[in-house]
């Protein structure tokens, strides 16, 4: 099968993304193309793949760019289209779908966030070509009006590249992109009320708010207990990962999936998280770690994380969050895309 994936627009596209949609991207297209399709991913100039990159430009330079770096990449996506076959589109860039009813491939359109952060979509008047799925049972509930909806596939990682580690060091990890929504000035507030170090880790996205963020929520508080890494590498991130005491998720919204918990606990780290979204669907609270409901509750989690055993943790991501089972997923939902083509075709 001949696959274009699309990827976000803004940034570049390799295992030490920062966001979780282009992490997925990397992980499922390597599977992918590891079991024999050829793939094809429209990304920015410089992304990692293990197919085909087609470049549709540099990242910018300058913040608040995206409505101008997104024409750039849907125009050189098009151009792709009009000089080359494909048998199936898979868009993970959060928007080329909505203007693409008039392509003559199939799209799987992935959602990978809540479906309150597509204002400008109308679900209901997708093109016939156009299929939707979510990455949670938990997302899928709030999109079943969706007429295009074809499923959910949870999300999975490259199991055999993160090193389980039993021993921990004394630090807390928070490893993500840095906005207000993922809130790690909360995962700052819990590690100072409890007396722990903590590790920030990630990217400022090129957002004025994002930059603004940081400069007044993060960048102050900043000291010997409370350190921050920018943009990690890979190799960097699973160091952090596996090393870490626990890692804190106190996102503010309604989160589809969480890359990071499944990485930590393959890494053999418990998760204290808030009971949001999909995030229950990932941590087994008690067994790899704990979900909570405020602040309070984070930070005395964190002095009973020393209970959870780190080989629960690995287990539970070998059973239910590998990229070989996500790929077998979407292997099923490609086929029944295809499949739904054909009879509208005919």
């Amino acid at each position: 099968m001949r696959i274009l994936y699309v990827a976000y627009p803004l940034h570049h596209v390799s295992d030490a993304s920062a966001g979780g949609a282009e992490q997925m991207l990397w992980t499922l297209e390597r599977e992918m193309h590891l079991r024999g399709h050829e793939t094809t991913v429209a990304a920015c100039a410089g992304s990692r793949v293990n197919g085909r990159l087609f470049s549709t430009g540099d990242i910018p330079t300058q913040s608040d760019t995206f409505e101008e770096r997104n024409r750039e990449h849907h125009a050189a996506i098009r151009s792709l289209l009009a000089s080359e076959s494909f048998d199936l589109i898979h868009d993970k860039s959060g928007s080329f779908f909505a203007s693409a009813a008039d392509v003559a491939v199939p799209i799987l359109a992935t959602a990978h966030l809540p479906r309150s952060f597509y204002p400008g979509v109308n679900w209901h008047v997708l093109g016939h070509n156009i299929n939707v799925n979510c990455v949670s049972a938990t997302q899928a509930h709030t999109f079943a009006d969706v007429p295009n909806l074809v499923g959910w596939v949870q999300n999975g990682i490259a199991i055999d590249r993160f090193k389980f580690r039993e021993q921990k060091d004394d630090y807390l990890l928070w490893l993500g992109r840095i906005c207000e929504e993922k809130a790690p000035h909360l995962a700052i507030e819990a590690a100072k009320r409890s007396g722990n170090r903590l590790i920030l880790a990630g990217q400022v996205y090129p957002f004025t708010y994002h930059e603004a963020y940081f400069a007044r929520e993060i960048q102050p508080r900043l000291d010997d207990q409370i350190t921050f890494i920018d943009s990690p590498t890979f190799d960097e991130k699973l160091d952090l990962l596996s090393r870490a005491s626990a890692l804190l998720i106190p996102s503010q919204v309604d989160e589809t999936s969480s890359l990071v918990a499944m990485e930590a606990m393959a890494c053999g780290t418990p998760v204290i998280t808030w009971r949001r979204g999909a995030l229950p669907e990932i941590v087994a609270d008690g067994v790899t770690g704990y979900i909570v409901d405020s602040l309070e509750a984070m930070v005395s989690a964190i002095s009973d994380v020393s209970r959870i055993r780190p080989e629960a943790c690995r287990a539970r991501v070998e059973q239910h969050f590998s990229a070989s089972r996500m790929a077998a997923d979407y292997a099923a939902v490609y086929q029944r895309v295809l499949g739904r083509s054909i009879g509208e075709a005919a």
